[in-house]
C-alpha cells in the first residue's frame, strides 16, 4: 500500500479519539476553557448522559467576534506563544486541540460575546466544518452546545455506557473541579434536574459537604501548614469540620515556591473506603493521577486503617510550574515532577502530621476473661441454675447469629441432571474430620485432625462458607433478603448514581431492594439476609464501590465480585469470641464446602501442623 497524507477529516477524528473519550472528557475540556477564561459561574446541562446534548455556560471573558472561527481551528490557542512557554504552564488548557477535536465528532454550536463588544457571535459546526455563522445578542461569556456526540463515529458511540453511567462520570468530574476551585460556582443539570451545585463561597469545606455529605465531611480534618502560607482559597479551620466551620474566608494566593505546599482535608481513620478512588490530588488546581502520591498517603495512614481499606482525602499541591511537566498525556491527568521525592515527602509528612495532631486515638475495649473455652462469665452458674430447675442448658452464642452459620443448602441439579457443583460432600482427601479444641486470640480456631493440628482463620473460613452458600442461592435465583424495620435513604455520590441505576437488577438479585426516592436518592428496603447485622448504608456503599472498581468486567464476573464483597462484609471478624458450639458448626460447614482451604479472595483458611512436624519441633525425632 502506498504512503499518503491522511485527509483532514481522518486526522481530526484520530486526534479527537485521543482527547474526547466520552461525554465526561468533552465536559472536562470545555470546563477547563471556562476556568481559564476567568468564569466564576459555570453551568453544565446534559441530556441522555451527555450523548444527546452537553451544554457548558460560563460568564468568562468570551471570545472576540473576529476570532470565533479561529478558535475552532486545530492548534489555535491564546495560552501559549513559544515553545519556552511549555516550561511554565499556568493554565489548565494549552494545546489548542479541544474545540477542534470536539467539533470533529459532534454537532457543535458556539455562542459567545466578549465584554468589550456590544454583540456576540454564533457559529455552528457539523463534523468539524462550519455550516453557519451570524451575529447574535448574548450576555458576556460563552455558551458551547455539543449535540449528538460521536454521530459520525458509530464504533466509538457503541462503546459508551448507559446514560446514567455517563452522566455519573460527568457529575464526578464536576465535583473534582468544585474542590479545586471552591471560589467558583458549578452547577449540573441532568435531563432538567439539578444534580449538583456548589456555593462558590471560596470555602473548601462547603464543597466537601456537597460532595461527600455532611456526616462524612464532619469527620474530615485539615491538612497543611497555614498562616502566612495558607492556601489560595478557603482557609481551613483548625478543628474537624462542623456546620459552623462553613464560613471560611477567602485569602490571596501565596507566591510560588520551590518547596511543595500541601493542604486540604483527609478523613479520620474511621472514614475508610474499599478502594483508592476516594484519594484525590490537585496540582496547581489541576486534577492529576499519581500512584506514587497515593502510596505516600497510604504510608501516612500506616497502622491507622484495617487491612485492605483506604482513606478519604482531598489534597491540593502548590508547586512552581517550572518544576512540573504537564505535557505528558493527552488528557493531562498524568504529570512528571522534576523532584518527585520532594513531592512524595511533602504529601506524606503533611498527612501524617495531621493524623498525629488531630485524629483521636482509637479506644480499645478488651473482652473480659472467660472461665472456659468459648464460655462467657457466669456460664457455669447459669448452667447449674438451669439444671436445678430441671431445664437443659443451651450453649450461648457470642456475637455470631445462628442464621449466619445455618447449613448451606446444596444446589439441586438442573433439568439435564447437572449440578453447579458436586452435591456430595467432599471426600476426606479434601478436608479431614476435625475436632475443635479451642480458640486462639479470638481469631483462630484450634482443631485436631487425624494427621496433626490445624489453625483455622475464622473470618476466612466463614467467608468461604457464605460465598458457596450465596453462589448456590444465586444459581437457584433464590437469594434471601432481610427487610429493614425502617427503610433508610441512600444517596450515591459521583458516578455511583449511574451505576446504581444501571445495575439495579443485579443488586436486586443479590438481595438489595432499592426504590427511587426522587433525584438520585433511593430507599433501601432490604439487604441480603447474610448482612442483616451490617450497617445498611455502609454495606450498599461498599457494594457500589466494588462495581466502580471493575466496571469493565462482564456481568458474570461482576456478580461474582459483588458476592465476594458481600460475604467479606457479612463474615465474622477476627477478634470475635466464639463458643465451642459455634466453632464446631463453623468447622462442620467448612468441611462441606467444595473449596474449603481458601477464602473467595484466595487467602488460606487454615494451616496444618502434622504430627511429624510437631515431633521435630519438640526434638522427639
Amino acid at each position: 500500500m502506498a504512503i499518503m497524507i491522511l485527509p483532514p477529516d481522518v486526522v481530526g477524528k484520530i486526534a479527537a479519539g485521543e482527547v474526547v473519550e466520552r461525554p465526561a472528557s468533552t465536559a472536562k475540556e470545555l470546563i477547563e476553557n471556562s476556568l481559564d477564561a476567568g468564569a466564576t459561574d459555570i453551568r453544565v446541562e446534559i441530556r441522555e448522559g451527555g450523548r444527546r446534548l452537553l451544554r457548558v455556560i460560563d460568564n468568562g471573558c468570551g471570545i472576540p467576534h473576529a476570532e470565533v472561527e479561529l478558535a475552532v481551528a486545530r492548534h489555535a490557542t491564546s495560552k501559549l506563544r513559544t515553545a519556552d512557554d511549555l516550561q511554565h504552564i499556568t493554565t489548565l488548557g494549552f494545546r489548542g486541540e479541544a474545540l477542534n477535536s470536539i467539533a470533529a465528532v459532534s454537532q457543535m454550536t458556539i455562542l459567545t460575546r466578549s465584554a468589550s463588544e456590544e454583540t456576540g457571535a454564533q457559529v455552528r459546526l457539523e463534523g468539524g466544518q462550519i455550516v453557519a455563522r451570524e451575529s447574535h445578542g448574548a450576555p458576556p461569556g460563552t455558551v458551547i452546545t455539543v449535540e449528538n456526540l460521536f454521530f459520525n463515529m458509530p464504533a466509538r458511540l457503541a462503546f459508551l455506557r448507559q446514560p446514567q453511567t455517563e452522566g455519573g462520570h460527568i457529575a464526578e468530574m464536576i465535583a473534582r473541579y468544585a474542590q479545586a476551585f471552591p471560589e467558583r460556582r458549578f452547577s449540573l443539570l441532568a435531563d432538567g434536574r439539578l444534580v449538583f451545585q456548589s456555593t462558590g463561597s471560596g470555602a473548601l469545606t462547603d464543597v466537601l459537604v456537597k460532595v461527600h455529605g455532611l456526616d462524612v465531611a464532619r469527620e474530615m480534618i485539615p491538612v497543611g501548614v497555614f498562616g502566612e502560607n495558607r492556601p489560595p482559597v478557603g482557609r481551613p479551620p483548625t478543628q474537624p469540620l462542623s456546620v459552623a466551620a462553613a464560613d471560611d474566608t477567602p485569602a490571596d494566593a501565596p507566591p510560588a515556591s520551590l518547596t511543595p505546599t500541601v493542604w486540604g482535608y483527609i478523613g479520620l481513620p474511621s472514614q475508610h473506603r474499599a478502594n483508592r478512588n476516594h484519594i484525590t490530588f490537585f496540582l496547581n488546581r489541576r486534577w492529576i493521577q499519581d500512584r506514587t502520591l497515593t502510596y505516600a498517603v497510604l504510608e501516612a495512614y500506616h497502622t491507622f486503617l484495617p487491612v485492605g481499606r483506604y482513606p478519604l482525602a482531598t489534597l491540593l499541591i502548590e508547586l512552581e510550574p517550572s518544576l512540573v511537566d504537564v505535557n505528558v498525556h493527552p488528557t493531562k491527568a498524568e504529570v512528571r515532577f522534576r523532584d518527585p521525592r520532594a513531592v512524595y515527602r511533602a504529601v506524606q509528612k503533611a498527612v501524617h502530621q495531621a493524623l498525629i495532631e488531630q485524629a483521636p486515638l482509637p479506644s480499645v475495649t478488651l473482652p473480659a476473661p472467660t472461665p472456659g473455652w468459648g464460655q462467657p462469665d457466669g456460664w457455669e452458674e447459669r448452667r447449674q441454675a438451669l439444671l436445678n430447675a430441671g431445664q437443659a442448658p443451651q450453649q450461648p452464642e457470642l456475637g455470631l447469629p445462628r442464621s449466619a452459620l445455618a447449613p448451606a443448602p446444596l444446589p439441586t441439579p438442573d433439568e439435564q441432571g447437572v449440578a453447579p457443583w458436586p452435591a456430595e460432600p467432599p471426600t476426606a482427601s479434601d478436608l479431614p474430620m476435625l475436632r475443635v479444641i479451642g480458640q486462639a486470640g479470638a481469631t483462630y480456631i484450634i482443631a485436631e485432625g487425624p494427621d496433626g493440628l490445624y489453625l483455622i482463620d475464622q473470618h476466612a473460613a466463614h467467608e468461604r462458607i457464605l460465598y458457596e452458600k450465596m453462589t448456590a442461592e444465586m444459581q437457584r435465583h433464590a437469594v434471601p433478603s432481610q427487610a429493614l424495620l425502617e427503610p433508610i435513604t441512600f444517596t450515591p455520590l459521583g458516578h455511583h448514581a449511574g451505576l446504581l441505576a444501571e445495575y439495579a437488577a443485579v443488586l436486586n438479585d443479590l438481595g438489595f431492594i432499592l426504590e427511587p426516592f426522587g433525584g438520585h436518592t433511593y430507599l433501601v428496603r432490604s439487604v441480603p439476609a447474610i448482612m442483616h447485622r451490617a450497617d445498611p448504608h455502609q454495606a450498599t456503599q461498599e457494594v457500589l464501590e466494588g462495581l466502580a472498581q471493575e466496571e469493565d468486567l462482564v456481568n458474570d464476573a461482576r456478580e461474582a465480585r459483588l458476592v465476594r464483597i458481600i460475604c467479606k462484609r457479612a463474615a465474622i471478624k477476627g477478634g470475635q469470641t466464639l463458643s465451642l458450639i459455634e466453632m464446631r458448626e463453623l468447622i462442620r460447614q467448612l468441611e462441606a464446602c467444595q473449596s474449603p482451604r481458601t477464602c473467595p479472595h484466595g487467602r488460606p483458611t487454615m494451616i496444618a501442623l502434622s504430627a511429624v512436624q510437631l515431633e521435630k519441633f519438640f526434638a522427639r525425632r
